[in-house]
């Protein structure tokens, strides 16, 4: 069985959040953490706070799509709300 996920990871060292998805959760996690991703490449290391495991990768994108909107940000933000109310 394949599953798709939705990973949220928060840079340690700057305030920043980065949300993705991914079939291979470990070895994405790594190449962020190795500064392989362009995009995020600036903010390692990260530590993964939050995912979610979909078999569609069609739905996995969608929520995907909705976690960066503001709307999905406050909703990962209320998800969340101890360990942001932690950090």
């Amino acid at each position: 069985m394949k599953f798709f996920y939705v990973y949220v990871l928060k840079s340690i060292n700057k305030d920043f959040i980065y949300v993705g998805i991914t079939a291979n959760l470990k070895k994405r996690f790594f190449e962020h953490n190795n500064k392989e991703e362009l995009s995020t490449k600036a903010y390692a290391p990260f530590e993964l706070i939050f995912y979610e495991a979909y078999l569609n990768e069609k739905d996995a994108k969608r929520r995907e799509e909705y976690f960066k909107t503001t709307k999905g940000k406050v909703t990962l933000r209320q998800m969340l709300k101890e360990y942001f109310g932690n950090t």
